[in-house]
């Protein structure tokens, strides 16, 4: 058994930076490196390709990185993992096979299969899964006929049984984010799958890697206290068989890792964090321990798992109606005034009636909307999106922005040519029994063709039906009667100030999370910085309840903001359909602070 594993990530998502493969391979020692590229949205963009092209429906991307450094993950010993392969991993691996040829260069390439169940829909629906929206309990009876994928979110059986057969590039289909990094541990540690603390320290590992370099930097609340932007480093995890892990990156790269840094991430993308369900366990965000071991290197211990559902989620999508977007940059004096006036003139004019239109002034208000201070820019990016099920008034929009350019007020020049209608892939999130699901490892020769063939079951033997506990928390619903605390001598100071935060998307929910910047401000926002604060805060971008959780160990909060991305993903007409937004409009906001909680602040002193 080795004493430590070093597992570095290339990715967080399809189209982060493609010099990361190289640049960790040439960084520093790592055993493994895992590259996350599946968000539910990008499962949905890689099926509309498929359905014009069956050869596609994989990353391409990955395939010009992995050709790139072949001959470096030979001569380095190191594993290659990504869920790449999206809905086609064959065709994802037999590109890079086709690319090789004549190069002098040979990769074992494994493929993970298994988790597309869209071809098994009719023999599994309703006898053996109901398929239900998870979040909404609608019935799948709504879309059934609409459905054009639908994959299993797989676990780490699949992987670690390519691991086995010692793959030097493992691509994979829908996985979970998390699994292409905790199978290398399970497989170089021997832990059992039923191992449940050592599961969910892996999860943690994972989770802090699969948003690539959002855990060394990227996306800081303190930005400012990053020491150097180029070449920035990605995350190296070095895992140790207590499962107790440190969190890095290769020395001399850009970037910053801290107990701050950590903590951001730890709250990101995050529901109940007493529950963060995976196929293979259930983590407990709350009992997560970290260290701050100074010069980029935050040890991370102490996690609490528990077994896993009986369970797999499942992705799916369906066609869902159209959508288009289209601009013009409004100019000059009044830019604000004038951009209000074309936005008038052009629904008027354009007079139909769509189940879903939005007007956006970028540069003003588009992402913070009326959290925004007020400003009179010296120009507006005017954006009209709508959303309806007849193509016919899309193509009616599309032909009417470009006349209000020459028939309105002046200082308008044209940003594009006439926006074309998009078919709309609506994810529905939902449930499949796992002993319904077996995932298929294949490995491939030098030519492409498949030599094994391993079917792997999703049920381990170990799962609990009622693994799931009951979390403490607030739930807001309404604030139209929230009274602000009649505190005493306070100062009013931004949110910046006394808090990191960080906020990303589940479906068309928004998570932010609140870090303390001290113990005495972290007693100050539980008591509060309520559910109905924040519901009264966000009132009118939040269509649904807000509820909090807490984290006593993180010295952090959690919300969740429930219908707040016009429907999320592919269907939402907003420009930061992803939430990604929402965490630095709270961090702008000011707030009233007794002078008590402010004492161990610097700023303060």
């Amino acid at each position: 058994m080795k004493e430590k594993v070093r597992i570095g990530n290339a990715g967080g998502f399809w189209g982060d930076d493609l010099t990361a493969l190289r640049r960790q391979l040439e960084g520093g020692p790592l055993d493994y490196i895992s590259s996350d590229y599946l968000a539910e949205i990008t499962m949905s963009i890689l099926r509309k390709q498929q359905l014009k092209d069956e050869r596609l429906g994989y990353v391409t991307d990955f395939v010009h990185q992995v050709l790139d450094v072949a001959p470096l993950i030979k001569e380095k010993g190191v594993t290659v993992i990504a869920n790449a392969g999206g809905m086609n991993p064959l065709g994802c691996a037999r590109e890079i096979v086709e690319g090789l040829k004549g190069t002098g260069n040979e990769l074992k390439i494994a493929i993970v299969e298994g988790d597309n169940i869209y071809p098994e829909l009719d023999q599994l629906y309703p006898e053996k899964a109901d398929f239900k929206d998870m979040e909404d309990g609608q019935p799948f009876e709504k879309i059934k006929d609409s459905v054009q994928s639908a994959n299993a979110y797989l676990g780490v059986g699949p992987i670690i049984k390519a691991l086995e057969a010692k793959a030097d590039v493992i691509i994979a289909g829908r996985v979970t984010d998390t699994s292409i990094s905790i199978a290398p541990m399970i497989y170089e540690f021997g832990w059992e799958l039923n191992d449940w603390d050592k599961l969910a320290s892996g999860l943690i590992a994972g989770h802090m890697m699969e948003c690539g370099a959002q855990s060394t930097g990227g996306n800081y609340t303190d930005w400012q206290k990053v020491p150097k932007w180029t070449n920035f480093g990605y995350p190296v995890t070095e895992v140790y068989p207590d499962s107790s892990f440190i969190m890095t990156k290769h020395s001399g790269t850009g970037g910053l890792v801290t107990a701050d840094t950590v903590r951001e991430q730890l709250v990101y993308e995050m529901g109940d964090p007493k529950n963060y369900i995976s196929p293979d366990v259930i983590a407990d965000f709350s009992t997560i321990q970290i260290e701050d071991l100074g010069k980029d290197r935050v040890r991370v211990f102490g996690v609490k798992g528990r077994p896993s559902t009986p369970f797999l989620k499942v992705s799916m999508a369906f066609e869902d109606g159209y959508k288009a977007k289209g601009s013009v940059i409004i100019s000059g004096g009044n830019a604000l005034e004038k951009a209000r006036v074309f936005d008038r003139i052009f629904w008027d004019r354009l007079g139909l009636p769509y189940e879903k239109k939005n007007t956006e002034y970028v540069g003003f208000d588009s992402t913070h909307h009326h959290l925004s201070e007020e400003s009179d820019p010296s120009e507006v990016l005017l954006q009209f999106s709508v959303y309806d099920k007849e193509k016919e008034k899309i193509k009616k929009f599309s032909e009417n922005i470009a006349p209000v350019i020459l028939s309105g007020p002046p200082g308008v020049a044209v940003t594009g040519g006439r926006p074309r209608p998009h078919g709309v892939m609506t994810y529905w999130p939902t449930l499949v029994p796992k002993h319904e699901v077996n995932a298929v490892v294949k490995l491939l020769d030098k030519n492409g063709e498949i030599v094994e063939k391993h079917d792997i079951p999703s049920l381990t033997g170990h799962e609990e039906e009622t693994s799931v506990i009951d979390s403490e928390k607030q739930v807001c619903t309404d604030a139209g009667n929230y009274q602000a605390p009649g505190l005493k001598n306070t100062r009013r100071v931004k949110f910046s100030d006394i808090c990191l935060a960080r906020s990303g998307d589940k479906g068309d929910m928004v998570n932010i999370g609140v870090v303390a910047r001290t113990s005495k401000i972290y007693e100050f926002l539980k008591k509060y910085v309520t559910a109905d604060y924040i519901k009264n805060i966000f009132d009118g971008m939040c269509k649904g309840p807000v509820t909090r959780f807490e984290l006593d160990n993180l010295e952090a909060l959690n919300f969740l903001l429930d219908h707040s991305l016009d429907g999320g993903g592919t269907k939402s007409l907003m420009i930061d359909a992803q939430g990604k937004t929402f965490a630095p409009a709270l961090l702008n906001q000011e707030i009233d602070v007794p002078e008590e909680y402010l004492e161990d602040l610097s700023f303060y002193r």
